[in-house]
């Protein structure tokens, strides 16, 4: 059983081609710029891996061109023993999975599997120092580095994402310290992703009664995003060779 925040069906950013997401709840990190904080604590909706397969594989002639199954949250990998009993499942219809996490977990025997049997990890770097992380996450930035680099050592098809915020990130000097954090350690991965910062989440701070520590930060514009990504590809090329 799993708690299952919510599904997303034809869902176009979380993966190749089409993709049904699968939101978990629970997460051990409270980023300051996190746009679900409805997904920190748990829903009640318990959800066997059978009843979320049936939900599944009604989508599969849809799950083309390498689309599939994106597991999200929350922090997916929380629930690696569950995604490990949907496997069989899944591949049981050549259905694949990948995993959008923030490798905030410690890297388990479950978790091992879960990342072994998946068709793509999508790894949130969401700082590259060890003092911002914790003070903008309250966790620890070995934990995502160590999955980073268990998959690179593993060959596993890695894609890096990082969410770039309004005074926080968004400069060229910081993006450019991000580029050289994973190539130093070493990270292999396909393509790194910049994110932007946006404020459609607030509400959901003011409908929980949580403070929302950036709430007088505004969303980061298409066009800066833009420029920062052409500047970390230009990064990336340089030092990576």
């Amino acid at each position: 059983m799993a708690d299952i925040h919510s599904f997303e069906s034809f869902a176009a950013l979380d993966g190749e081609g089409i993709r049904y997401a699968v939101f978990f709840t629970g997460c051990p990190l409270r980023c300051v710029y996190c746009h679900n904080p409805d997904t920190w604590h748990k829903s009640g909706n318990d959800m066997t891996a059978e009843e979320v397969f049936n939900k599944v594989r009604r989508f599969k002639p849809y799950f083309r061109n390498g689309g599939g199954v994106t597991f999200s949250g929350g922090e997916p990998l929380l629930n690696s023993e569950f995604i490990n009993g949907i496997y069989p499942m899944l591949k049981s219809e050549n259905i694949g999975y990948c995993v959008d996490t923030s490798g905030s977990v410690a890297l388990t025997d479950d978790v091992r599997q879960a990342v072994d049997n998946a068709d793509m990890i999508i790894l949130d770097i969401k700082f590259c120092d060890s003092e911002k992380y914790k003070k903008f996450t309250g966790g620890d930035i070995e934990k995502p580095l160590t999955l980073g680099k268990y998959c690179s050592g593993k060959g596993k098809r890695l894609v890096l994402r990082t969410v770039v915020v309004p005074g926080i990130n968004d400069t060229e000097d910081e993006i450019e310290k991000y580029a050289k954090y994973v190539i130093e350690n070493g990270l292999i991965f396909e393509k790194y992703e910049l994110l932007a910062f946006h404020t459609m989440g607030f509400f959901k701070y003011e409908n929980l009664g949580i403070e929302n520590p950036l709430a007088d930060t505004p969303a980061l514009e298409p066009s800066r995003l833009d420029e920062l990504q052409k500047h970390l590809d230009k990064t990336l090329k340089v030092i990576g060779g």
